[in-house]
């Protein structure tokens, strides 16, 4: 389906708290054609690529040692699960590249860097309503984790009905952030508006997608299991073409009044 006849679609309305911008309707195979442009993107900027991949790596490793000097090594997860949900935050010098590839331009690490302050205010915003919910989630993993009987044992079967608990409360909190991130911050890239605005945007093009959605939620939740599972040194990779993937996803979800000619 090409994007000029895609049909937009609105699940919410504009309201008191801001407007929102129509989505259209999205195919099962976008997710993985995102992927491809965002592995393109990769390529083509290959430097910028792993200087964000190098972020996206380094910071989960560092959180994680300094966890590990308290002894406390099960809030390491939640902490590293914390760190992620400022991922959409911190894309935005990915989205910035892929964006200056559309427009025909070359990209420069400062120019994405920049990326943060041509929405500012409404940017910042984000950040922090970000960081509000890391930190409700790590308030809520320290809960589970005091509650929890002290007398269970190091042994992994002892730990699976905590770890289920920790996981099944995290992934409801992931859904939630996800819902309202998936494309807060691309919008908040491109467009003067304002964060209630970008917000509700995200929120009405991931429920009028729910399906496609999830199964790009899927993609996503799989490339940060595997960034876990080589501790972390697959974000070096993956990182960089989920962000890259999300601007491209971004492009052909949220709908424009007019077609977009950068040229």
């Amino acid at each position: 389906m090409s994007h000029a006849m895609r049909k937009e679609k609105n699940a919410l309305h504009d309201n008191e708290l801001g407007r929102v911008i129509p989505c259209n309707e999205l195919d099962w195979g976008d997710p993985i054609k995102w992927l491809k442009l965002g592995l393109n993107d990769m390529f083509k900027a290959p430097l910028i690529t792993l200087f964000y991949g190098m972020v996206f790596c380094v910071i989960p490793i560092l959180i994680t040692y300094l966890v590990s000097l308290t002894d406390n090594y099960l809030v390491a997860g939640p902490a590293v699960v914390a760190f992620m949900m400022l991922g959409p935050f911190l894309a935005a010098g990915l989205y910035d590249v892929s964006w200056e590839f559309e427009k025909g331009h070359t990209p420069s690490l400062w120019h994405s860097i920049c990326a943060i302050h041509r929405n500012s205010v409404h940017e910042w915003a984000f950040a922090i309503l970000l960081l509000v919910s890391m930190i409700f989630w790590l308030r809520v993993a320290s809960i589970i984790h005091a509650l929890y009987p002290p007398y269970i044992g190091d042994d992994f079967v002892e730990l699976i009905p905590f770890l289920l608990v920790g996981t099944g409360v995290g992934a409801l909190l992931a859904a939630f952030v996800f819902t309202i991130s998936a494309f807060t911050q691309p919008t908040l890239v491109e467009r003067k508006v304002d964060l209630m605005t970008a917000v509700l945007t995200s929120i009405n093009a991931v429920w009028s997608n729910k399906g496609v959605m999830l199964f790009w939620a899927s993609i996503i939740a799989i490339g940060v299991a595997i960034g876990f599972a080589t501790y972390f040194l697959a974000f070096l990779v993956i990182m960089p073409l989920l962000g890259f993937a999300s601007w491209h996803a971004y492009i052909d979800t949220v709908a424009t009044k007019r077609e977009r000619k950068y040229m």
